[in-house]
């Protein structure tokens, strides 16, 4: 090919396809968003500077927001599958559902409009267990944990179990708040993720514009 053409057909293609990528979202709050650290430290980011490495085709976008509720995602995803076109969607939602007391059926009900959604779009989807805190007594706390069993069960997709609940025990790696984790934790939390979505990563099929 002449190489002026070449590049002009470099310069007109968009973005995506020039880096022949496939992506990951991931949809979740504060545990997601790189809360109370620094730019690079997330779990999130941490997640994209392995594909690079080790999945290159792929990459992730992080599309979670401090302090949101399965309703909030609810509310955004469809818009965020539209315009970034993932081929795989990680929900990490439901722990300030728990905070907040919410019923736990209208937690089961928003994470299946949500994967069914991100289905619908062509997506794989894998569910990130919430860790819930006990403020409501043992029933609900064991209430919510089973939901995320039965809807992953349900939906046929992957379910990661609780991915802070480890770091949350040891010494050192919480922030002073006593919630976040800090930035120790955060590789041992896509260590904890990473198991379960790394065979999707095997793979990078090609979307239709």
């Amino acid at each position: 090919m002449n190489y002026r053409l070449w590049l002009l057909l470099v310069l007109w293609l968009p973005g995506w396809a020039l880096a022949g990528s496939c992506s990951v979202l991931i949809v979740g709050d504060s545990l997601s968003s790189g809360y109370g650290l620094a730019p690079g430290q997330g779990w999130v980011e941490l997640l994209d500077a392995r594909l690079k490495k080790t999945a290159p085709q792929w990459r992730a976008i992080n599309a979670s927001i401090t302090g949101d509720t399965t309703q909030n995602g609810l509310l955004r995803l469809q818009p965020a599958l539209d315009r970034h076109r993932p081929h795989g969607v990680l929900i990490e939602l439901g722990g300030n559902d728990a905070l907040r007391g919410t019923p736990p059926a209208v937690i089961r009900q928003n994470l299946q409009t949500m994967i069914r959604q991100a289905k619908s779009a062509g997506a794989w989807v894998a569910l990130l267990e919430a860790p819930v805190l006990p403020n409501y007594g043992k029933p609900y706390a064991e209430a919510v944990a089973k939901l995320y069993v039965d809807v992953s069960r349900e939906e046929k997709i992957v379910r990661v179990p609780c991915f802070v609940c480890d770091v949350g025990v040891k010494d050192g790696m919480m922030q002073a708040d006593g919630i976040h984790p800090n930035e120790k934790a955060q590789p041992k939390m896509l260590d904890a993720v990473w198991p379960y979505i790394q065979p999707k990563l095997r793979h990078c099929p090609v979307k239709k514009p």
